[in-house]
Order: C-alpha cells, then structure tokens, then sequence
C-alpha cells in the first residue's frame, strides 16, 4: 500500500515537472536539447503510470513490463541525445546574459551622455547668458566710481564691485567645473592637474598627482568619466574623511590605463555602507567605470584610509 502511494505521488510530481519544462519551451526558443529533455520527463512520466497498472490490473503484468522496457530505452536515447545538445541552452543562455549587459551598459552610457549635454547647455547659458549682464553691471559701477561721492556711497561702490568680482569668478568656476574646457581642450592629464591645483590652493589638503601619460589624448568619454570620477573621489575625501593627504597616480602600460587614488582619512566599513544603502556616491563611480569597460577596487577600513584601484583598456 505505501509503495502505491509512493508511486502516485511520484506520477503526479513527474507530471508536474514535465508541464512545467514543456512551459519553458519557448522561453528557450524552442531548442532541441531542451525539448528533448522535456520530452525525457514525459516519459518517465508514463514510465511511472505504466509502474502502477499491476496493482490495479494483476492480468497486465507481462504487458506493463515490456511497455516499461520500452520506454526506459526512449527515455535513454531522449535524454542522452538531450544532454549532448544541451550546451547550446548554456551558449543561449550566456549570450541572453552578455545582451542583457550590453543593453544595460548603452542605457548607462546613454545617461551619463543626456548628464553631460545638459551639464555644457547649462554651462553655456552661465557663461554667455548671465556673465555678459553681470559684466556689464561692473561696467556701469566702475564708471560711477569715477565720479565724486563721500566716504560713505564710495564705500558701498567698492563693496559692490567686490561682490560683483566674486559673482563673476564664481561664474566662470561653475561654468568651467560643469564643462571644463581644460578637459576638451588639453586632455585628462592636464584637466585633472588643473582640478589638483584648485584643491591645494584651499591649503585645507594637499593633493599629489603624478602622471606619465603626458598631453596623451584618449576616447573622449573615457577622459570625461575618469576626471569625473576622479574628481568625486577627491570630493568625497575633503568632505568626509578628515584626511590630510591624496595621492593620485596616472600611469599607462601598454594598453591599460591605471589610476591609483589613495588618502589617509578616517576611512569606513565598505559592508556596512553596502548594508544601509548610504554608498550612492560610490555605486555611481562603480556605474560610470563599468560603463566604459572598466574595473574598479575600492578598500577601506576604519582608521585606516581610503583607496580605490581603477583599470581601464584603452
């Protein structure tokens, strides 16, 4: 009775297999392999039907038995043939996988490039929209410093020049760091050079970058990434990592593009920022590297510093 029992559950739970398999036909594209593999479970599905007929039939013993040798060898040859085929699912499979990458990485490139058109459109509305007007607002104090005033209004003219210096320098700067012409112009080297001295300028860290690419150009949007990316890593570290030092190597061999970046901050726990979910800033430099076929290593422990390893094909 408990072998019957064990049997129809087994029927069942085979047809059940069977179904579902048959279900994922199309999912495979109709494969061979996997069709012949479904076509496997079916009949051990019907293997084991024909296994429970002599308890119900005691006359179709014989019969049952020859019906079972029968199928047991169309089971052989299904699955056997099957399973010789079945590296084509995994070649299906892996090529889903390497689509379903590339698609994600033209997504990605196609955000960062959207990100970086409205970056110069705004910059470029900054530069010759509202530094002209400022401009001429200097124009216009200067010639009213020209003219005699008491202490008192002349005091004010000199404040609102120096106010408007400010704005205009303050113009140029976001302008520059929203597109920075350096960058275009001059290459990766020198823009990240240039972003390097504006940091030491502040004295509140200090930034030592070496490079031995030279005026050596690359793909453009590799260049804009890198100094984008570079550039985030040395804001992360002035606003929250105490640190004292940077260093920044820049070194190519051969074809691989290298970036060393390291500090001596306070440093932080990498699992538990994954954890909470706080490390946004860092899955987007991962995004952004990953997106131009690059790889990064980021370590980091409490007291320990920060550093990132970045490794581009060029």
């Amino acid at each position: 009775m408990l072998t019957f029992i064990a049997l129809i559950i087994a029927i069942l739970l085979q047809f059940i297999a069977a179904i579902i398999a048959i279900s994922l036909t199309k999912k495979t594209k109709y494969n061979i392999s996997w069709i012949l593999i479904s076509l496997g479970l079916v009949f051990m599905a019907i293997r084991r039907f024909f296994e429970i007929m002599p308890y119900l039939f005691d006359n179709l013993v014989p019969e049952t038995t020859i019906i079972n040798h029968w199928i047991g060898i169309a089971i052989s040859i299904v699955i056997s043939i099957g399973v010789i085929f079945v590296k084509k699912i995994f070649k299906f499979l892996g090529q889903a996988q390497k689509e379903h990458l590339e698609y994600e990485k033209h997504v990605l490139t196609a955000i960062i490039q959207t990100e970086e058109k409205e970056r110069k459109r705004f910059a470029k509305d900054l530069h010759d929209g509202l530094g002209p007007l400022l401009s001429t607002v200097k124009m216009s104090i200067s010639a009213l410093s020209q003219i005699e005033h008491d202490d008192k209004s002349k005091k004010i003219i000199t404040n609102t020049e120096h106010v408007l210096n400010e704005a205009i320098n303050s113009i140029k700067e976001i302008s520059n760091n929203l597109s920075p012409h350096i960058l275009n112009n001059f290459g990766l080297e020198s823009a990240i050079n240039n972003f390097c001295n504006k940091i030491n300028q502040t004295k509140k860290i200090n930034v030592d970058f070496k490079s031995n690419i030279l005026k050596e150009r690359f793909n453009s949007n590799v260049e804009l990434i890198l100094y984008r990316v570079i550039c985030e890593l040395i804001n992360n570290t002035t606003k929250h990592a105490n640190a004292q030092n940077i260093k920044i190597n820049l070194t190519r061999h051969a074809k691989i593009l290298t970036i060393q970046y390291a500090d001596d901050g306070k440093g932080f726990d990498i699992n538990q920022i994954e954890i909470t979910k706080r490390g946004l800033g860092l899955s987007n430099i991962k995004s952004r590297i990953k997106s131009v076929n690059g790889v990064i290593i980021i370590e980091s422990n409490e007291g320990l510093g920060f550093s990132a390893l970045i490794k581009i094909n060029v």
